[in-house]
C-alpha cells in the first residue's frame, strides 16, 4: 500500500465483543485509522478496542442503537474529518480477513474505481464455516439482488467488505442513507 495514501477501516461493533480484539489486531499496521463504532453494544464492544491500546484506534459511542447503517455513517464522518482518502468498512465479528485490504483498496489507489466491494464467496473455507441458514439466506438474497439490478456478474452484492474513496463518500448526503441494516446493498 501506497504511504502517501491515508487510509481509515470503520468497524460497526453491536455484540462483537468476542471478535473485535482479534479482528482489531489482525489490521495491517499501515492503516492510519481505525474507527470502532459502538452502536449501544449491550456487552460494550467498545471498551473491548480501548482496552488495545493502539494509538490509532478511535472508539465512538452511540448513545442509541442506530443499526450497522447508522455505525457505519457515523464512521464515515469521523474518517471524513480525520482526512482519510480511502475508508474501508469491515464488521467486527470476523467474517471479513483484514489480510485482503490491500487488494480491496487496490483499484481506488490506482483511480480505477471510487468503490470496491469484497467477495465471500472466493474462499471456500470461509463458506464451510458460515452456518447453513446464513449461507442459504445469503444467497438467496444475493439471486434477488442481481436479478433486480441487472448486476449478474457481483458474485456477492450482499457482502459488506468495502472500500469507498473519498470522491465518491463526500458526494453521498449521508443524512438521508437508511441507518439500518441493508443500506449497504442498495
Amino acid at each position: 500500500m501506497r504511504n502517501d495514501v491515508k487510509v481509515a477501516v470503520v468497524i460497526p461493533a453491536y455484540k462483537v465483543v468476542d471478535h473485535l480484539k482479534d479482528v482489531i489486531l489482525s489490521i495491517p499496521d499501515d492503516i492510519h485509522h481505525i474507527i470502532v463504532v459502538d452502536d449501544n453494544c449491550p456487552y460494550s464492544s467498545g471498551k473491548e478496542a480501548e482496552k488495545l491500546n493502539r494509538k490509532n484506534i478511535i472508539v465512538i459511542y452511540h448513545e442509541q442503537n442506530q443499526g450497522v447503517g447508522g455505525s457505519v455513517i457515523t464512521g464515515y464522518k469521523k474518517a471524513l474529518e480525520l482526512g482519510s482518502e480511502i475508508v474501508v468498512k469491515m464488521d467486527g465479528d470476523g467474517q471479513m480477513d483484514p489480510k485482503y485490504i490491500k487488494n480491496l483498496i487496490l483499484p481506488l489507489i490506482q483511480n480505477e474505481a471510487d468503490y470496491a466491494k469484497g467477495n465471500r464467496f472466493r474462499n471456500f473455507k470461509s463458506l464451510k464455516a458460515m452456518p447453513k441458514i446464513r449461507l442459504f439466506g445469503n444467497s438467496g438474497l444475493s439471486f434477488f439482488i442481481k436479478a433486480s439490478s441487472g448486476y449478474w456478474n457481483i458474485m456477492d452484492p450482499t457482502n459488506g467488505y468495502t472500500a469507498i474513496h473519498k470522491r465518491a463518500l463526500e458526494k453521498l448526503n449521508l443524512e438521508k442513507i437508511s441507518k439500518r441494516f441493508y443500506f449497504e446493498y442498495c
